[in-house]
């Protein structure tokens, strides 16, 4: 029932979005050089790796690695990466990866292939097993901010009680979140 309910959520936000999202994508290319789209290699169900995109929010060379990890995050942004972030429509173009099967709306936000520390620990507490989500349940309780043993503790509890009704729970939090911009640090 997830799998039907991803697609045909993905193929109805996709509609509606549409045009915003080919407003977004010349806003990118005129405001910045370099492409509409970042692909990051992330880590998706048993631990394989899979291509995710977003709307590029960065300068060219950034180096690829967790926002929180640079020296200085605000110094990397493109004009209007701040904007894209903060309102989290660089992630749109992940509706492609849930399209294929390869994220869900609601699961542990996908790591960066080289969270090798994020990645051991969703493994050990069996995480791993899960698709990952465009949003989830350590997104709602404090995405940017979270260490990484809060943010797992809290895709472990998602991995007991998800549910149909949990996961539309979180959806309709996060939607919540969004619009009140709390929990984006960068």
């Amino acid at each position: 029932m997830k799998k039907v309910f991803d697609f045909t959520l993905a193929i109805l936000v996709s509609l509606v979005f549409l045009f915003p999202i080919l407003f977004i994508a010349i806003i990118v290319k005129l405001s910045s050089q370099g492409p509409v789209l970042y692909w990051s290699d992330r880590v998706g169900k048993d631990n394989h790796l899979f291509r995710m995109p977003k709307f590029r929010s960065m300068k060219v060379d950034t180096p690829a690695v967790a926002t929180h990890l640079l020296k200085d995050p605000k110094s990397v942004l493109t004009p209007i990466g701040d904007f894209l972030r903060k309102s989290s429509l660089d992630e749109l173009p992940q509706l492609w990866c849930i399209l294929k099967g390869e994220m869900s709306f609601v699961g542990p936000r996908p790591a960066l292939f080289n969270q090798d520390d994020l990645i051991a620990l969703r493994t050990e507490q069996g995480v791993d097993k899960l698709i990952p989500g465009l949003t989830g349940w350590a997104q709602i309780n404090g995405r940017d901010e979270l260490p990484i043993p809060e943010k797992v503790d809290l895709d472990v509890e998602y991995l007991h009680k998800q549910s149909f009704m949990f996961d539309l729970n979180i959806l309709w939090l996060t939607f919540m979140k969004v619009l009140q911009r709390k929990g984006v640090s960068h």
